[in-house]
């Protein structure tokens, strides 16, 4: 399976982000709130916080199977010298944290590793407003490309990324 993801790129120095600015102004309109865990706080409480996020929003992956235990999802996405909070962009509505996205530094690239939204918040945009949050990540780390992969079966994520500005790219898993 691993040889059949579908692996995207968004290049930052051909992308307007400017473009974005709808789907953030649609969000501040809806009294949603975008900031990141770093301004948060990155504390043991918004840890968990995150992980339960997290699980809620991959549940719908196809083939995803067991989500990690919290102590292996801290083992495998906090505890690694790749994760960084101001790379953690949270969605608020009031103090409900009903969005994530999720995203590592790598030398060269930014990953972004999940985004996801809880159920009853799909369909407004809210996706692309936290990825598009999330693009000041890549600056910080000093590189210009985005990547992310999916299940080739998770036709809205491949389609949200596209609407952004992401192509297909060979790189390695």
């Amino acid at each position: 399976m691993a040889d059949q993801w579908v692996r995207l790129e968004l290049d930052l120095t051909t992308c307007p982000v400017q473009r974005f600015e709808r789907y953030l102004e649609a969000c501040r309109v809806a009294g949603i709130r975008l900031t990141t865990l770093a301004a948060l706080g990155d504390t043991p409480d918004h840890r968990r916080m995150l992980y339960e996020l997290n699980k809620e929003c991959s549940a719908d992956i196809p083939d995803r199977g067991e989500f990690y235990s919290f102590d292996e999802y801290v083992q495998q996405r906090i505890e690694v010298p790749s994760y960084d909070p101001r790379g953690i962009v949270i969605a608020l509505d009031g103090d409900t944290w009903m969005g994530m996205s999720a995203s590592s530094k790598h030398s060269g690239f930014v990953f972004n590793e999940m985004t996801g939204v809880r159920a009853g918040y799909r369909g407004r945009g809210i996706s692309v407003a936290m990825k598009a949050f999330g693009l000041s990540f890549a600056e910080l780390c000093g590189v210009t490309a985005v990547r992310t992969f999916h299940h080739p079966a998770n036709a809205n994520a491949i389609a949200m990324n596209r609407t952004m500005g992401y192509v297909d790219a060979e790189w390695e898993l």
